[in-house]
């Protein structure tokens, strides 16, 4: 894919370069879906560059030899000659020679043999599994340095603003040294430091803000990207679109946790609205939710938390109705009145406070689940976002109108190459290479690793959990090990510090309402006696160092204390500790009244709760495991069947608007 894109000059002489998104058949995409099962099965390939490599090796030799002035040199030859003849294998290695030379003069870091390896896959279009602590953030500069140096603009996609600032500042003196500019776009920038960020060789930004600056530019676009017309454009008209543009289109993305941002993330739609009409619909609100709070269940309405929806009985819908009687309006429509009551259902008993949002002077803000941070300017739709306000008792915000929409899915398939790094690829690669023609490498590690995993405990209930969760880190900390606690909610993370301070045990808490000190908390995290308890904001991209004396102890311990809904997420947690070959331990804690198995199993699990709580309350392993591991799969298959019809429904979306005049 790569080659093809510096081959192809037209393709970057587009007003807005991007991939057309090929829409499958039916045929195309069980055949597509069964190539990615079969992928799946296989494992994830691990990479083999031995060759290549030693073609590196020379070259390095070669340019290392180079005074100042001659490397300098060689620098603009070598972006020359990538420019006329693309990718070659030979130009290449060169490059990549060049770009580790720099990276140990500016950053006074050598990247590594398998860093070189995992900058090669993604030069290619790939999805590079390196486990975590394996220098993700230097690798993947050396493409993205290749592919700037190629004319290529690039885009380094990272889950938060925290994440790209930081890697924009730590990797901008390799960039600025090889000659190349380096922009970063985080939330609350003016449209002039976007365009100017994007403007840069290579921009860091986040998943969110990428996307929904490209949906920005299609609406200034509106579907016209023909250079000629553009450029007649210009003639006429004193600004023109094209100067109003953000973006120089969608050439080259490498995505850091990309498990994370194409898969997780894809479960909910990119939607640019404006505020509507919203008169009289504060009262159809607050209406809604005084109704729903008079009905009872099970006899009006039944919660399905495993299919995450509401259903409303007979009783419930003729209760309803004469709950409403004399409202007039949506109200009289049976559709309308049964919507809103779903609706108002949904933000009393499905989504919950300290968990799914946080409320606080900006009023109620969502928490993204999968990364633990709040959602600045984002709410839900159809209604359900100024129900939770009323239940909370917040000032309503108005109900906003549809502009342009798009799903993650079609937004990547956009990129003329893509690539992505992540330290858990392997239980989604087959997903990946049905939906993004993503193919995934395994990187092995630089340094043997010495994590060990002190196994899984289950309880029967969470009191009993929360005991041996306080035991572990009463002795752990006795013997001075740092210790992060990992938790699924900022509600469990407040839970888990008031046990800390009822024992008289100091320590830290990250998660969604501590997000200014992020930095500081982990940059204190590893110190000797130091415990942390962080939601997922922990778990992903932050790098827990920790210096000889800790090493001398057994290094980081990590506990988790309960199962999260994807396996990955897991092992993410578990990644904080033993990094680069350093020593460190992880242990699991599942308690069966944790929300994972609550869900899944519902009333059933209270038998075997009430069989296992005498005691200890601990569950056999054999039992307890089989429990959790059943339930998170199937919790997993399910995220995944919702992925495929967001997609179906965005396809089918798009091809009504495009009927109408007003795709994208």
């Amino acid at each position: 894919m790569s080659e093809k894109l510096v081959q192809r000059p037209g393709l970057l002489t587009a007003v807005y370069p991007e991939r057309e998104d090929v829409r499958l058949g039916t045929l195309d995409r069980l055949m597509a879906a069964g190539v990615g099962r079969l992928s799946q099965l296989f494992s994830v390939r691990t990479a083999t560059g031995a060759g290549f490599l030693r073609r590196v090796g020379q070259e390095e030799a070669a340019l290392g030899a180079l005074s100042e002035m001659e490397f300098a040199r060689a620098r603009v030859e070598i972006a020359q000659r990538l420019r006329v003849a693309g990718l070659r294998e030979d130009l290449v290695a060169r490059a990549f020679a060049l770009v580790r030379i720099q990276a140990e003069r500016s950053l006074g870091m050598r990247p590594f043999d398998v860093q070189l390896l995992g900058g090669l896959g993604m030069l290619h279009g790939r999805v590079v599994e390196m486990d975590t602590g394996e220098g993700k953030t230097l690798t993947a500069s050396i493409p993205a340095a290749v592919m700037a140096l190629s004319a290529v603009p690039v885009h380094i996609v990272t889950v938060n603003d925290f994440l790209a600032e930081r890697d924009a500042e730590w990797m901008g003196p390799l960039y600025r040294a090889l000659g190349l500019s380096v922009g970063v776009i985080v939330e609350g920038l003016s449209p002039e430091a976007r365009r100017a960020a994007y403007a840069c060789d290579i921009c860091y930004c986040t998943n969110k803000q990428v996307a929904f600056d490209y949906l920005k530019d299609r609406l200034v676009l509106e579907g016209e990207t023909r250079p000629l017309h553009m450029a007649l454009e210009g003639l006429s008209r004193s600004t023109p679109r094209r100067e109003r543009l953000l973006m120089r289109g969608l050439c080259y993305a490498i995505v850091d946790e990309a498990d994370s941002v194409l898969i997780d993330e894809a479960r909910t739609p990119l939607i640019i609205t404006r505020a509507g009409d919203h008169s009289g619909l504060e009262q159809t609100y607050r209406r809604a939710v005084d109704i729903a709070r008079r009905l009872e269940a099970p006899r009006d309405y039944q919660l399905r938390e495993k299919e995450w929806r509401v259903q409303l009985t007979d009783l419930g819908k003729a209760r309803l109705r004469r709950l409403s009687e004399g409202f007039g309006g949506v109200w009289a429509a049976e559709i309308h009145r049964e919507e809103l009551a779903r609706q108002a259902l949904s933000a009393l008993h499905l989504y919950h406070r300290d968990k799914h949002y946080i409320v606080d002077e900006a009023g109620v803000q969502i928490v993204d689940e999968y990364t633990g941070r709040l959602m600045a300017d984002r709410s839900w739709e159809r209604g359900l976002h100024q129900m939770i306000e009323v239940k909370e008792g917040c000032e309503i915000t108005g109900r906003q109108e549809t502009l342009i929409r798009i799903s993650y899915q079609r937004f990547f398939r956009r990129y003329l190459t893509l690539a992505g790094m992540t330290g858990t690829a392997h239980e989604v690669s087959g997903e990946m290479r049905s939906v993004y023609r993503l193919r995934s490498k395994r990187i092995p590690t630089n340094r043997k690793s010495r994590r060990v995993n002190l196994g899984e405990h289950h309880f029967a209930t969470v009191e009993q959990k929360w005991r041996a969760v306080l035991k572990d880190v009463g002795e752990h900390h006795e013997a001075g090990r740092p210790i992060l606690i990992g938790t699924q909610s900022i509600h469990a993370s407040e839970e888990v510090s008031r046990i800390l301070t009822e024992a008289g045990l100091a320590h830290r808490v990250l998660n969604a309402r501590q997000n200014a000190d992020e930095a500081h908390i982990i940059a204190e995290a590893g110190g000797i006696g130091r415990i942390t308890v962080a939601t997922n904001m922990a778990g992903r991209g932050t790098d827990i160092r920790i210096d000889d004396a800790v090493r001398a102890i057994g290094g980081l311990h990590v506990i988790a204390t309960g199962r999260h809904d994807a396996r990955r997420i897991d092992r993410q947690l578990y990644g904080r500790c033993g990094r680069q070959g350093d020593p460190g331990s992880h242990v699991t804690y599942v308690s069966l009244e944790d929300d994972l198995l609550r869900v899944f199993y519902g009333p059933r699990l209270a038998r075997v709760i009430a069989f296992f709580e005498t005691g200890s309350g601990r569950v056999p392993r054999l039992i307890g495991g089989a429990l959790t591991r059943i339930a998170q799969q199937a919790t997993e298959m399910r995220h995944s069947a919702t992925r495929k019809n967001l997609l179906h429904a965005d396809d089918s979306l798009e091809d009504l608007l495009a009927f109408t005049g007003r795709g994208n």
